[in-house]
């Protein structure tokens, strides 16, 4: 299975200022969208903030950052309010991967295309949960 990636922008909607634009790993076993604590001062100050511990691919338990409201703008598709988690994070051939991960993508209405290696929206979202029955 190849790498995908999104071109990924995030603007603080509470005190506007400068937009962080960048690539990002679709990793749908990634919580949401991840990124550097580096880059957290970059958006401002945001409402919004809450310590948690995240378990890393290696099996590392670290403390992380989830603030927020953020918006997300997804490539071409529509922006979405949502959170990012900040995370201290290890240079990955010489370059910080941010990640894409399912709670965005699902908030965005989009999934992978497996087969295209790329993303594509949702025709619809989906609220059936599970054992739900219409009624009669």
């Amino acid at each position: 299975m190849g790498r995908i990636h999104a071109l990924v922008a995030v603007t603080n909607p509470v005190e506007p200022g400068p937009e962080i634009v960048f690539d990002a790993l679709v990793d749908t076993g990634a919580f949401c969208l991840t990124l550097p604590s580096s880059w957290k001062e970059r958006l401002g100050p945001l409402p919004l903030s809450r310590i948690v511990e995240v378990e890393t691919a290696d099996g590392r338990i670290v403390p992380a950052e989830v603030a927020g409201p953020v918006v997300i703008r997804i490539e071409r598709f529509d922006a979405v309010a949502g959170e990012v988690l900040f995370l201290d994070m290890q240079l990955a051939e010489g370059r910080i991967e941010p990640l894409l991960g399912y709670l965005t993508l699902e908030q965005a209405g989009l999934v992978v295309d497996m087969v295209g290696h790329r993303l594509v929206r949702l025709p619809r979202l989906d609220l059936k949960p599970a054992g739900f029955a219409p009624p009669s």
